[in-house]
């Protein structure tokens, strides 16, 4: 076994104090950082875009199949499972403490170590999970009737043995995505996002095909085995980059006696405990809406993916493009760039997600009526979706925040803040289901959109407290930078929400495709002219960026 690992592991150095010198404080070298990040930014926006049209026709094929029904409630109670058991194991390792260190190697030019530890997480995450699937497949019984259905009638047998049946047909899927996911980490890692930002349309078309083309008698069984069809194409796609990196090695007795294995592994630990805590606030809100009346659960997961659509493509592609570059920022001790990076970061999300978050409690109804109101998804359904969405939407902008401050801390290999205050805030979200559920059904409006309105209050709470905690722990962080994007978004918003509300105002009722695009039309044209007359540098780059595409 060769020693490809130094000694000493990269570890992120405390800021420096206020008048000590930082490394690499050149603006140039920020700047150039900042155009990086956001031509990596672009590329994987678009590719969530692609994957986001897809995920809205799998969505589709969804709900004109199944409407909000009881089979589709108990495939997404089965999901939920699935997810928090690949979260509580794999998920941990993925953002938050193998990239970092993954990148740190690489920024050393020490490629070899590098693989040897990436080697090392696939051979642990594989064999955990293999462990945990066959474990939930034996216990999947008692799982689903005292933790899903904990709160509902003894009449919910059937719908029991359902979700029982689906949870043990997607059970692969765990250990599919904890692989594909380190395989989407390594090729971040070396700035490659466009394919393992299309992967999830290889999901989205799994489950088209499952719906769509196994027999129709299998009922809600066909769309689990889309999913595992689905998460076997989301790995399959990555594969053939992966094989193309620079001095690609695997070794399968690497394991935790390398020292760059433990240290991912440690950081692991605070993250898998914050993993938990949101997994268990989704479980938690999956088991009170299953509690709410039929319809409720799948309304609520509905809801909560048209929300995620936006946040994808702005948030997460700012946070996948920008992971690899502030490690290495940390790496290298360039704290100064760090800030103007984390700053610029901040600008774009808050330009992009409040006038999103008005446009889409604005155009709720249109747009849910226009997805999705077909088949057995009828107008009552759409009141469902629309109503969680309005509280859904209200959270977008913390959301988006969240997903990027949060990787500034996993680049100073930091995994215990993010986790603290993400532990609290779920906490806060999960009692706060609870109260606003039964609040909104004293005062006579539908319950479900309770558990929404908790989880955005939570979620704007995390954003603000990560964001003051970085501000000390890096010295600063551009505020009034930042504060100045925020105060033209915020006018850009004001004056978008009354042109949409102006032409909703003139469509008759009932109006769906008509209201949803020219609503969209509208709200971008007034923005976007609102940001130029406000002389905003991030939309004069953009046009620039088009111009020069269309000059090509």
């Amino acid at each position: 076994m060769t020693d490809g690992i130094q000694e000493s592991l990269p570890k992120a150095q405390d800021a420096p104090e206020s008048g000590a010198p930082a490394p690499a404080e050149s603006g140039g070298s920020a700047e150039l950082a900042s155009r990086q990040i956001a031509r990596a930014t672009g590329i994987v926006m678009i590719a969530f875009v692609i994957s986001s049209l897809v995920g809205i026709a799998h969505q589709v094929v969804i709900t004109d199949a199944f409407g909000t029904s009881a089979a589709l409630d108990s495939f997404n109670a089965a999901n939920r499972i699935t997810e928090l058991l690949f979260n509580l194991t794999a998920g941990g390792a993925l953002g938050s403490a193998f990239i970092p260190i993954f990148t740190s190697f690489l920024t050393r030019d020490d490629k070899k170590g590098a693989w040897r530890l990436a080697s090392g997480v696939v051979n642990i995450v594989f064999l955990v999970l293999i462990a945990v699937s066959v474990l939930a497949w034996i216990f999947a019984p008692w799982i689903v009737k005292y933790g899903l259905f904990a709160l509902t009638a003894e009449s919910n047998i059937g719908q029991l043995e359902v979700t029982v049946r689906l949870l043990r047909i997607m059970l692969p899927t765990v250990v599919i995505f904890g692989i594909s996911g380190l395989v989407m980490g390594m090729l971040n890692a070396h700035r490659s996002f466009l394919i393992p930002a299309l992967a999830p349309a290889m999901y989205s078309l799994g489950i088209i095909f499952g719906t769509l083309a196994l027999p129709k008698s299998w009922g809600v069984d066909r769309l689990a085995v889309g999913v595992v069809l689905g998460a076997g194409g989301h790995l399959l796609l990555q594969l053939p980059s992966l094989f193309r990196l620079p001095e690609r090695a695997y070794s399968i007795a690497v394991g935790l006696k390398e020292k760059a294995v433990r240290q991912v592994m440690k950081l692991m630990l605070p993250r898998l405990v914050g993993a938990a805590v949101v997994q268990l606030n989704f479980v938690a809100n999956t088991i009170i809406a299953l509690s709410l009346g039929e319809g409720a659960a799948s309304s609520v997961a509905l809801a909560f993916a048209l929300m995620m659509m936006p946040q994808r493509a702005i948030a997460q592609s700012a946070g996948i493009a920008s992971l690899p570059t502030l490690s290495a920022q940390a790496e290298m001790g360039q704290y100064a760039e760090m800030r103007h990076t984390i700053a610029r970061i901040m600008r774009g999300i808050i330009l992009l997600s409040l006038p999103a978050s008005l446009g889409l409690i604005m155009l709720r109804v249109p747009l849910v009526r226009v997805l999705y109101e077909r088949g057995e998804f009828g107008p009552q359904s759409t009141q469902l979706v629309a109503w969680a969405l309005l509280w859904y939407a209200a959270g977008l902008v913390g959301h988006s925040l969240v997903e990027v401050l949060s990787r500034a801390f996993y680049a100073l290999h930091d995994t215990r803040t993010p986790v603290a205050v993400g532990v609290g805030a779920m906490s806060l979200n999960i009692a706060l289901s609870f109260l606003l559920s039964a609040w909104f059904r004293k005062i006579g409006w539908m319950p479900h959109g309770g558990l929404a309105l908790a989880n955005s209050a939570a979620t704007g709470l995390e954003s603000l407290l990560l964001l003051e905690l970085l501000r000390r722990k890096l010295k600063g962080m551009e505020g009034r930078n930042i504060a100045r994007g925020t105060l033209a978004a915020a006018a850009g918003s004001a004056l978008m929400t009354l042109a949409v509300y102006a032409w909703t105002r003139l469509m008759p009722v009932g109006q769906g495709i008509l209201a949803l695009l020219g609503g969209i039309a509208s709200g971008v044209l007034v923005y976007a002219l609102t940001l130029r007359l406000l002389r905003v540098p991030e939309l004069d780059s953009a046009l620039g960026v088009i111009r020069n595409k269309l000059r090509r």
